[in-house]
């Protein structure tokens, strides 16, 4: 039986290793005999206070544990990580509601992604946003939009719309008419996502579209977009901003036309090194008018 200060959660050392691994003995078998009562929430507040042991194996077996009984603990993992003093608890209660995949943890797992003072319970938390999926994806979208949250969050929020991908196209494809540049962006890079999966011709689409968008930052991750994924059929498109006003976007243009390594590309490059003027851009026309030549060489002698 756990004492009064353990329960509250500002003592975890008051239960032993030998009470933690017995504590798991029980449950293991309970589960593995499928007679765990998850009405218990006693025990399953044990359960949770036990992933605050100094021993990452124990923390890691009954975060499993927890995730196979799934939604029934998701609301004391939810309190543990709004509330718990100890960070390694709201950690590894973070990382077990990425397991359960409730979506009725969205509001918690937002409000530690922004607002906890722990990086891994911050990153576990919106590893568990990728994980409950389109659900998650208003919520993510919320926080790219908003002018109060740190660029590190939005990072975080780009990255899990990435994760995400096809399954939260649908709303993607509203978003990229977003007002805000930075949703706009985001949004195109979680559809270069879509669009790598191969799945949606649609998402090509939007990526070229979005070369002639109004912002620099969402033509430039159109253009990078469109490069990595080695797109030739968006060459005419990437040669027109060669002669953008706008220098990054220039810039961006010849290394996408660099990666895609159209020999198409070669002529218009050319043309452009001779009119530009800025010199970071020009050595960026150079590479890739050298790197086009070299690759069509070595087709030459295939």
């Amino acid at each position: 039986m756990l004492n009064s200060e353990t329960q509250s959660g500002t003592d975890l050392t008051n239960l032993s290793h030998t009470e933690t691994d017995a504590l798991f003995a029980v449950v293991s078998e309970q589960l593995s005999l499928n007679t765990f009562n998850s009405d218990e929430q006693e025990l399953l507040k044990r359960m949770v206070e036990s992933m605050g042991d100094s021993r990452g194996m124990v923390r890691l077996s009954f975060a499993e544990a927890l995730g196979k009984i799934g939604k029934p603990a998701t609301p004391l993992l939810m309190e543990a990580v709004a509330n718990h003093p100890n960070p390694v608890v709201r950690r590894a209660s973070a990382k077990t509601l990425t397991l359960i995949a409730d979506p009725i943890a969205i509001p918690t797992l937002v409000n530690a992604l922004l607002n906890d003072e722990d990086m891994v319970v911050k990153t576990s938390s919106v590893g568990g946003l990728a994980k409950i999926g389109e659900a998650a994806v208003p919520a993510l979208l919320k926080i790219l939009a908003s002018t109060e949250y740190p660029e590190s969050a939005k990072g975080h929020a780009v990255w899990a719309l990435g994760f995400i991908g096809a399954e939260a196209k649908e709303h993607l494809y509203r978003e990229i008419n977003s007002d805000s540049a930075e949703v706009r962006a985001a949004v195109v890079g979680a559809i270069a996502k879509i669009a790598q999966e191969g799945t949606q011709e649609g998402a090509f689409n939007i990526l070229i579209n979005a070369l002639n968008d109004p912002s620099e930052i969402v033509r430039c991750e159109a253009a990078a977009a469109l490069g990595s994924l080695t797109y030739r059929s968006a060459t005419p498109n990437l040669v027109e901003l060669l002669h953008h006003p706008d220098w990054e976007t220039r810039k961006a243009a010849a290394l996408a036309l660099m990666k895609i390594g159209d020999g198409a590309a070669l002529e218009p490059l050319q043309a452009a090194l001779t009119e530009e003027e800025e010199a970071g851009v020009q050595a960026v026309i150079k590479l890739a008018i050298s790197q086009i030549e070299r690759q069509l060489e070595e087709e030459t002698w295939e």
